[in-house]
C-alpha cells in the first residue's frame, strides 16, 4: 500500500521508464522535470487489465500503452504524484540495469520551423536590397500589402510558433521569467545598434549616432517587445489551461480562453486608439543634412479623428508624443507615394507641390503596431480591406494582420506538410541552414555588416570594392540590366552564399543564439 494524500492506493506492480516532460503534465506545483527523468510508473490493480494488450502478461521489454487520464508516478525518493497523460503513448520499459547507462535524448528540433524562419530572413534580404530596383516586391507605400510587407508578420509568427517549444524545457517559472527578460534585453541592444543609427553599412564608412536622433524602434526591437509580452503570458497564463478539456471543435478556444481574451482585449484597446485618438496639428524640422529643405520648418494641418491617411493617423500622433519625432524613421515608404513623386512606385525627387508630410519622418515599427499582433483567417482579412479597413502595414490595421497572419499560417502548414508528414527535407537545406543560424545571416547580410566590411577594403575609390566590382562585371555586365543583375546578385551572391556559410557553421556545431 501506499499513501497519496488521504487515500490509500493499492500498487500492482511498479516499472521504472524514461518519462518525458513532453508527454505528461505533473499536477504537483512543486515538481520540476529535467529533460528526461527516471520515475516508477504506478499501475492500479483494477485498470492493469487495459493497459496490457490482448491480456498478454506484461514483460519488461514489452511497450507499455499508457491511454491519456492520469496517472501516479513514484520519483527516486519514493514520493508520490499525479499525472496527466495528454495522449495515448508508448513508452519503453527500460531494465534497471540499463537505466544508469543509457542518457537521455537529445532534444529533437522542428526541421519545418527552421525552414519557416530561414524562408523568413532570405526574404528580407531579397526585398531589403532587390526592392530599389524591383518595386512590386519592395514596401507598399501606404495602403496595399507587397511581398516585403509579409516579412516582419512572418518573423513575429515564427516567435510565436517558438515560444512554448522553449519555454516548455525550463522547469521554473522564475527561471523562464528570466531568461525571457535576459533575451528581451540582448534583442533590444542588437537592435539599438544595428538599427538606431549607430552602424552606416554597408554603404558609408563610418560609424556612430547622435544620441539625439537614435532611432528607438526597429524590426528586432519590435519583435522584442512581441517576445516579451507573448512570453510572459504563455508563462502565466499556461497554469490555467484545463488539462481536463474534452476535444471537439472549439476545444482551442476553451483551452486557451484567456490567451484569447488577453488578445481580444488588445485588439479592442488598439481599434479604440486608433479611431478615437484626436490628432491636431504638428510641427517638424526636416534634419536630412542632404535635403534642399534641410533646417526647414513645415506644418502639417489635421485637427482630425479617426483618420488612415498618411499624416493625420493615430498611429503617427502617438509615436511623436512618446518617441518623439527626431528618433522616428527618417526614410518611411511613404516618399514614394503618388502624392510625393513622379516616380512613384519608385523612389525619386518630390514633385513641387507635394505635400509637406512627405518630407517626415514615420516610424513603421513604432508603439502602436508593436503592441497589436493577433491571429486571424486570411478570408476576413481581404473582407475587411475591400470594405471597411485597407490592408496598411505602416498602420499595422486589423486586415493587414488577418491576411499577413493567415498567409504566415498556410505557408507553415504547407512547410510543415512536406518536411515533417512527408519528408522532403534536402530541397529545403540551405532554408533550414540559414533558419538555425538566422541571427548571424539576418546581421551579416540582411544589415550588411559583412558587406560594409569588405567595401572598407577599397583602392583609390571606396567604390572601387570587391562588392561593387562583383556587381557591376559578373551580374549586372553580363545580362546588360540593372534590374535583372541586381535581383540575381541577391539571390546568389547574397542569400545561396550565406545558405553555403550556415551550413558549414552547421557542419561544426556552430549557431549565433540569443
Amino acid at each position: 500500500m501506499v499513501e497519496f494524500g488521504e487515500e490509500e492506493l493499492e500498487i500492482a506492480f511498479p516499472f521504472k521508464v524514461f518519462v518525458s516532460i513532453c508527454s505528461l503534465c505533473l499536477r504537483d506545483d512543486d515538481v520540476s522535470l529535467a529533460k528526461s527523468d527516471i520515475f516508477y510508473v504506478l499501475l492500479l490493480s483494477q485498470p492493469l487489465q487495459r493497459f496490457l494488450l490482448d491480456g498478454m502478461p506484461f514483460v519488461q521489454a514489452h511497450p507499455l500503452m499508457i491511454p491519456s487520464g492520469s496517472v501516479f508516478l513514484s520519483d527516486q525518493c519514493g514520493k508520490i504524484h499525479q499525472a496527466t497523460v495528454r495522449t495515448t503513448l508508448e513508452w519503453k520499459v527500460v531494465p534497471e540495469t540499463e537505466i544508469s547507462t543509457q542518457k537521455p535524448n537529445k532534444t529533437q528540433r522542428v526541421a519545418s520551423l527552421d525552414i519557416f524562419r530561414g524562408l523568413t530572413v532570405a526574404l528580407m534580404i531579397l526585398v531589403d536590397d532587390g526592392g530599389e530596383e524591383w518595386p512590386v516586391i519592395g514596401h507598399a507605400p501606404w495602403n496595399g500589402c507587397n511581398l516585403a510587407d509579409f516579412v516582419m508578420p512572418f518573423f513575429l509568427f515564427i516567435v510565436g510558433m517558438a515560444i512554448p517549444l522553449a519555454l516548455k524545457r525550463i522547469p521554473s517559472r522564475g527561471k523562464a521569467v528570466q531568461k525571457v527578460v535576459f533575451r528581451t534585453l540582448k534583442l533590444l541592444f542588437w537592435g539599438l545598434l544595428l538599427q538606431g543609427g549607430f552602424s552606416h553599412a554597408p554603404d558609408e564608412l563610418t560609424y556612430g549616432v547622435d544620441m539625439r536622433m537614435i532611432r528607438f524602434c526597429g524590426i528586432l526591437q519590435r519583435i522584442a517587445f512581441a517576445y516579451l509580452v507573448v512570453a510572459l503570458a504563455e508563462i502565466f497564463l499556461k497554469d490555467a489551461q484545463s488539462n481536463d478539456t474534452p476535444a471537439g471543435h472549439f476545444s482551442v478556444f476553451r483551452l486557451y480562453c484567456w490567451h484569447w481574451l488577453l488578445g481580444a482585449c488588445i485588439l479592442i484597446m488598439y481599434l479604440a486608439l486608433l479611431y478615437g485618438t484626436y490628432v491636431p496639428d504638428w510641427q517638424f524640422t526636416v534634419r536630412d543634412k542632404d535635403s534642399a529643405d534641410f533646417g526647414r520648418v513645415f506644418t502639417v494641418a489635421c485637427n482630425v479623428r479617426g483618420k488612415l491617411d498618411p499624416p493625420c493617423n493615430a498611429v503617427g500622433y502617438i509615436d511623436r508624443k512618446v518617441l518623439g519625432i527626431n528618433h522616428m524613421y527618417r526614410k518611411p515608404a511613404w516618399r514614394r507615394y503618388k502624392a510625393c513623386t513622379e516616380n512613384s512606385p519608385y523612389e525619386g525627387p518630390f514633385k513641387n507641390d507635394a505635400p509637406s508630410w512627405c518630407r517626415a519622418p514615420f516610424e513603421p515599427e513604432g508603439i502602436l503596431r508593436s503592441a497589436f499582433r493577433t491571429c486571424a483567417r486570411t478570408l476576413e482579412g481581404f473582407v475587411l480591406h475591400f470594405t471597411a479597413i485597407p490592408l496598411n502595414k505602416q498602420l499595422y490595421t486589423f486586415s493587414y494582420v488577418c491576411v499577413t497572419s493567415g498567409a504566415a499560417a498556410l505557408v507553415f502548414s504547407v512547410i510543415y506538410l512536406l518536411v515533417d508528414i512527408l519528408g522532403f527535407k534536402y530541397m529545403f537545406l540551405p532554408l533550414k541552414w540559414i533558419g538555425m543560424n538566422a541571427m548571424l545571416v539576418y546581421v551579416m547580410a540582411a544589415e550588411g555588416i559583412f558587406a560594409g566590411f569588405i567595401n572598407g577594403w577599397y583602392y583609390e575609390d571606396p567604390h572601387n570594392t570587391l562588392v561593387y566590382w562583383i556587381k557591376k562585371h559578373i551580374f549586372i555586365g553580363v545580362w546588360h540590366s540593372r534590374r535583372v543583375g541586381i535581383l540575381l546578385y541577391v539571390i546568389f551572391a547574397e542569400i545561396l552564399f550565406w545558405a553555403v556559410i550556415a551550413g558549414i557553421l552547421h557542419r561544426f556545431g556552430i549557431y549565433w543564439k540569443l
